[in-house]
């Protein structure tokens, strides 16, 4: 049998693509590990100037600010929004953080002997995969603003140069992720039982 990796659907081995989703079927994706760290790396580039440039750019009567996401983070704290602050230090630098180092720890694992069960490895690379999406909060909350305040040359709102790579670095870790063949992952079930069989019993 073969997975889609996709829908989950099992079909019988030989199947070339899937009929439900229309996916093409392979066994194991030997290329994997290179679209991830080429797809990490990528992701780590955009993220450097995600976090040096402004996000967001004020401008109310004449003066116009910059932030960038820590720095708006900041801002929001010393105006008593604490939970907004806190929420977007956590999406917006703290979850990419940790998908970048989850990323590479697995790919890395696959190479090498690992600590780790495959059962825990498997189970941070579904969490990777979960939490992906919620990491355009920032972004979100950028376009709102840009959308409702803009009252000429009163006030307005605008994005900065550090949403687009902000974006961009999401979108790459997202695909980085989706690169990932988790069978690799227990493939090593399968060479660790052949070199020691007693041990893995």
């Amino acid at each position: 049998m073969v997975g889609c990796r996709y829908c989950t659907r099992a079909w019988p081995a030989g199947t070339e693509s899937c009929g439900v989703c229309g996916s093409k079927l392979v066994s194991r994706d030997r290329q994997s590990l290179q679209k991830v760290w080429a797809w990490w790396l990528v992701a780590l580039l955009c993220y450097i100037p995600a976090n040096l440039y402004p996000m967001l750019r004020t401008s109310t009567l004449g003066s116009v600010s910059q932030d960038t996401i820590v720095g708006g983070a900041i801002t929001l704290a010393e105006h008593g929004s604490y939970v907004v602050a806190a929420i977007i230090l956590l999406a917006s630098v703290v979850i990419p953080t940790l998908k970048f180092l989850a990323i590479a720890y697995l790919a890395v694992s696959v190479s090498r002997p690992s600590s780790a069960s495959q059962h825990t490895r498997h189970i941070l690379y579904e969490v990777v995969e979960y939490i992906g999406r919620w990491s355009m909060i920032d972004v979100f909350v950028v376009a709102i603003l840009s959308a409702l305040v803009h009252l000429g040359s009163i006030a307005s709102i605008e994005p900065g140069p550090a949403s687009l790579t902000f974006a961009l670095t999401v979108v790459f870790t997202m695909i980085s992720a989706q690169s990932f063949d988790s069978r690799l992952i227990w493939d090593q079930l399968d060479d660790d039982q052949e070199k020691d069989p007693i041990r893995a019993d």
